[in-house]
């Protein structure tokens, strides 16, 4: 059967509902019959006695008529007078006359009734020591049942000779109560049990959706988030943390829905800026080989015109052009070691001040031609850091090229570096150029940026400065406003 949770549920309740109201009934039902029996038992038992005295004393009677001891009791047509005259007095009532041992010798059942002719004596000798009632015996005219009863010792003088034994629910009284039963107090049970039913179950399906409502709301949100997770709604952590199972599996499916949710965000932010970042590799590849390939077919076809000085132009053209292709590829395969996680930083303590020296050096003749002043700001003593040496050279080197290249003649370059605090320290690098474009800033570190006008405000040289400084559990940030001077920091680990 193709069921949901709730029917299931809502089944296996009922179920379970009418096995107990079942088992319930029948419970009061035997209830009621175990109080009655102990009722009807309790009246009578006195009765056996009574009986044995009568019984006695038609034994006395007997004898004195015959004027001869009689040794062996009542005589069986005495017995079956007295008991059928008990009888017709009080129909509810079968009694027999037990020996010493149980054995039946005396009854007045009719012919074919009588099923046993054995008597057990351990329920009459428990009633006759006053133990708790209902106390119920063997039934002669049952092969197993078992019903009250009341008994007596008889005796003979001072002899005991038997019991006399009185069942107090006969064949007529079980007839009568299981007619009344089947007409009225079956029917009485089973009406109440019905309407107790129908409460309970109607009080249960009303738990059973408030249980599952929250199930109802979690399978919304899963189909919501399988067929349209960008407008997902997540609902909202509960205050002071949820309070039940199921309210926990919400929460927990929130909470990974909001990770999933994330996740896919950046995924397809991620592949927006692949996107982008082959276009705009494909941008800058495509300008210098087109300069490299006009130029090399310029020298092809007027190779026979062209004088010894044009032929050095172009060539030194193409070249410079060449040049720039390769150190396209190595950054973009710089990046790509980066981004692939195959790189790991060697840690070692070096000095900053000397780095930053030897970098210098390697931009002091390109900041002269473009009459750029170099300019360090640095603690006293220098400072040392834990980082992976040429990693950081790489970082400070894409910095300061970014930086000569956006500042215009007669502009600075700077570079600050704070002492250490909290165990971290400080590197600055600024620049005197236009700034970065507020539209520019936001996705700066995350994708090469668009050219504008004749500079390149961001590259791959930024993109692989964020990953080194991600790879030193740090980040660089941009810190100056938009229409200044660019200022990038970022912090590395004190030594």
């Amino acid at each position: 059967m193709n069921l949901t949770l709730s029917q299931r549920l809502s089944l296996a309740f009922c179920l379970l509902l009418l096995v107990c109201c079942g088992a319930s009934a029948w419970l009061q039902i035997r209830a009621n019959i175990m109080h009655e029996k102990e009722v009807v038992q309790g009246l009578s038992r006195g009765l056996a006695r009574s009986i044995a005295l009568d019984a006695q004393l038609m034994q006395a009677d007997e004898e004195s008529n015959a004027q001869a001891p009689a040794s062996d009791g009542l005589g069986p047509a005495a017995v079956r007078r007295l008991f059928n005259k008990l009888m017709s007095v009080n129909p509810s009532v079968e009694v027999y006359l037990l020996d010493n041992d149980g054995r039946v010798v005396g009854h007045a059942a009719p012919a074919g009734h009588l099923k046993r002719d054995h008597v057990n004596l351990e329920p009459i000798r428990r009633l006759l020591n006053d133990e708790p009632l209902p106390i119920q015996g063997d039934d002669p005219r049952s092969e197993r049942g078992r019903k009250v009863f009341s008994a007596a010792v008889l005796r003979s003088g001072e002899q005991k000779i038997g019991y006399i034994y009185v069942i107090l629910q006969s064949e007529e009284h079980d007839r009568l109560a299981a007619r009344a039963t089947a007409s009225s107090v079956l029917r009485t049970t089973l009406w109440s049990m019905a309407v107790v039913a129908a409460l309970v179950l109607a009080a249960g399906l009303i738990a059973f959706r408030l249980i599952t409502r929250p199930l109802h709301r979690l399978t919304a949100t899963m189909q919501q988030l399988d067929t349209q997770a960008d407008q997902l709604v997540l609902p909202a952590p509960q205050r002071g943390g949820p309070r039940d199972e199921i309210a926990i599996l919400e929460q927990s499916f929130a909470d990974m829905g909001a990770r999933i949710n994330e996740q896919w965000k950046t995924m397809r932010q991620l592949d927006h800026d692949r996107r982008e970042v082959v276009a705009n590799i494909s941008h800058d590849l495509r300008t210098p080989l087109g300069s490299i390939h006009g130029y090399l077919e310029t020298l092809s076809l007027k190779d026979e015109t062209l004088d010894p000085a044009e032929r050095q132009r172009y060539l030194g053209i193409a070249l410079s052009q060449s040049r720039k292709v390769g150190q396209l590829a190595q950054a973009l395969f710089e990046l790509a070691r980066l981004e692939h996680g195959s790189v790991t930083p060697e840690l070692e303590p070096f000095s900053l001040s000397d780095l930053i020296q030897d970098v210098f050096q390697k931009f002091e003749l390109q900041a002269q031609e473009r009459n750029i002043r170099l300019m360090a700001t640095l603690p006293h003593p220098a400072p040392m850091v834990r980082a992976d040496l040429g990693m950081i050279e790489r970082v400070l080197t894409n910095l300061f090229d970014n930086a000569i290249r956006h500042t215009p003649s007669g502009g600075e370059v700077e570079i600050t570096v704070q002492a250490a605090v909290a165990g971290a320290v400080a590197v600055t690098v600024a620049d005197t150029g236009p700034g970065v474009p507020a539209a520019l800033r936001e996705n700066l570190f995350r994708r090469p940026v668009a050219l504008q006008g004749e500079y390149r405000v961001g590259g791959l040289g930024l993109l692989t400065v964020n990953r080194i400084l991600q790879l030193h559990r740090s980040k660089i940030e941009l810190a100056s406003e938009p229409g200044q001077g660019a200022v990038f920091r970022f912090t590395l680990e004190a030594a």
